[in-house]
């Protein structure tokens, strides 16, 4: 799904053991990666019920979510694509970007594995066997960061798959899951992040078949939007956000969530 909003409600805030009513809301730009995990479900509630702050997340890829908050169209920004981050926060839109979380992207494939790639960690080499043997790759093609990492990973191994686009390789324009959906429909490989991975229920004959590069990092970031930028952005309730996620309580939720009794998302704020 390209896009998805989801809203969680509550309404008061906690301060010294009082609950004081609060009418503040704000807009979390991010990925569709986090969303789709049900990571949000779990962790906005717990925050609600500490500040009584109604959070609404609009979940897209990657680069979308930056235009969008570019457009001042959201209070935080909350993404995987570090070097656009910076970026975004040199361009004055963001206050700061902190580092918030981890993990791996991983690459899933057929269970015939037409280009031989299974169990290998050299994602570099994998990938170049792919291009090599012109077996089916799924793309998104959406400037997500998911999409963004995947192109540097293919600009090391000196192949431009897009030169093969609409051949062996499928570029969907869509999220992840629809392009899981494409890629096992169609038995061809895919890189995604492992968090969508697991949640993702329509895996039939495919598995997971290359992993464990360091390459394959997947760091999230979060960044408060500026009001010198955006005016209307709810500062106070954005920094209150992102210093809850950086927090010792918010990193524990982050690290207490599991789906099918795996960890999925590995707290590193502290290394901030």
């Amino acid at each position: 799904m390209l896009n998805q909003t989801i809203t969680m409600t509550a309404c008061a805030i906690m301060m010294g053991g009082a609950a004081i009513a609060q009418d503040q809301s704000i807009i979390v730009q991010s990925t569709t990666s986090t969303a789709n995990s049900g990571l949000y479900d779990y962790l906005l509630p717990i925050f609600q019920d500490e500040t009584g702050i109604q959070v609404n997340v609009v979940a897209v890829g990657t680069g979308q979510a930056i235009t969008n908050t570019e457009n001042c169209d959201g209070d935080v920004l909350l993404v995987h694509a570090q070097p656009a981050e910076e970026a975004f926060v040199a361009a004055g839109y963001g206050t700061e970007r902190r580092d918030l979380m981890y993990n791996d992207f991983v690459i899933v494939g057929p269970a015939d594995d037409p280009a031989g790639v299974v169990g290998m960690t050299d994602v570099q080499g994998a990938l170049a066997r792919i291009a090599a043997t012109g077996a089916l790759f799924a793309s998104r093609g959406d400037d997500s960061g998911t999409h963004k990492k995947e192109m540097q990973l293919w600009g090391n191994t000196g192949v431009d798959p897009t030169a093969a686009s609409g051949d062996w390789y499928r570029e969907t324009g869509s999220g992840m899951g629809a392009t899981l959906n494409t890629g096992v429909g169609m038995g061809a490989y895919v890189m995604t992040d492992r968090a969508t991975w697991v949640s993702f229920e329509n895996k039939q004959a495919h598995d997971i078949q290359v992993e464990g590069d360091t390459a394959l990092m997947n760091q999230y970031g979060v960044i408060p939007v500026s009001p010198a930028r955006c005016p209307s952005v709810n500062a106070d309730a954005a920094r209150t956000f992102a210093d809850w996620l950086v927090s010792d309580a918010g990193q524990d939720a982050i690290a207490a969530f599991t789906v099918a009794d795996q960890q999925l998302f590995f707290p590193n704020a502290a290394k901030n």
